[in-house]
């Protein structure tokens, strides 16, 4: 898929919404306006900080159900969305936790989201809420029964998840991509605020064969440089927020700090792309 389409840049940085406990979580606080209030503060936040798209989740409802959640939780981050669309011009996403994934669609679908992430669409992972195994097949007919274009961005082996069985991470991306068709792939560490190592982000895209790879957790300011050299986009989240405290809401000050480390990690990316190959680097034909 073409990024440009949905995100107007190639290389896009996703910011990510947790939205505040929501109705029939364990946490939820009983006032659904506290947390609108806080995820419009957040977009405006990412959107000021020049972020290319925004991504909305319920995050702090763990523990989480690894099957589909309460219909609340739907219509709470369905009224969220709509609001945030309002408030912003970017382009904003879905992710049900811990796996809803028509939840999402529905969702997005339903309020004009472009994309969803969907945390296994195919294969089984042993996570904390048990085996969860992907549902691409029950996915992908939904989409097309509800007439919808929203993207599905796919986590592979992704993380506080351990696969059933021994899958390389060359062979779990091309079946993300071609038995399960997602339009874009998402390489995280094993837990939030890990991240991905640039060897396994480089074996990703190559086995991508020109499908989108997103950076899915760890990124900062620090790092991003180097992990975009071998990625096409980023999700980030914690190290955007005050301190860095994943509990806190959006900086805007480290969304613009993050988003030049990101644009300086691209300016190196296009010089290496375009530079000449030396001498040494030629390849010698005898005559």
């Amino acid at each position: 898929m073409d990024l440009k389409k949905i995100f107007k840049t190639a290389n896009p940085i996703i910011g990510v919404i947790h939205l505040l406990p929501l109705p029939t979580s364990p946490r939820w606080g009983g006032n659904l306006q506290t947390v609108i209030d806080r995820a419009e503060q957040e977009a405006a936040a990412l959107s000021s900080g020049g972020v290319d798209g925004i991504i909305v989740e319920n995050f702090f409802d763990a523990p989480f159900t690894k099957e589909a959640v309460d219909p609340a939780v739907v219509s709470a981050m369905s009224l969220v969305v709509q609001r945030l669309k309002h408030l912003v011009t970017l382009p904003i996403g879905v992710n049900v936790l811990r796996n809803d994934a028509q939840s999402a669609m529905a969702i997005a679908t339903c309020v004009r989201a472009q994309f969803i992430r969907v945390n296994v669409l195919t294969g089984v992972m042993a996570t904390d809420q048990g085996l969860i195994e992907g549902q691409a097949h029950q996915l992908l007919r939904y989409r097309r029964e509800l007439g919808s274009d929203v993207s599905i961005f796919a986590d592979v082996l992704v993380k506080h998840a351990r696969p059933l069985g021994s899958p390389n991470l060359t062979t779990a991306v091309q079946e993300t991509i071609e038995r399960g068709l997602a339009d874009g792939v998402i390489l995280s560490g094993w837990a939030t605020g890990s991240p991905p190592t640039l060897e396994d982000l480089e074996l990703a895209s190559a086995a991508a064969g020109g499908t989108p790879v997103f950076i899915g957790s760890g990124a900062t300011w620090d790092n991003i440089p180097k992990l975009i050299q071998a990625a096409d986009g980023v999700i980030v989240s914690s190290s955007l927020k005050r301190r860095g405290r994943i509990e806190q809401p959006i900086d805007p000050i480290r969304v613009s700090q993050f988003a030049e480390a990101m644009h300086r990690g691209l300016a190196d990316k296009s010089k290496s792309a375009n530079a000449p190959l030396s001498m040494n680097s030629s390849v010698a034909v005898s005559s």
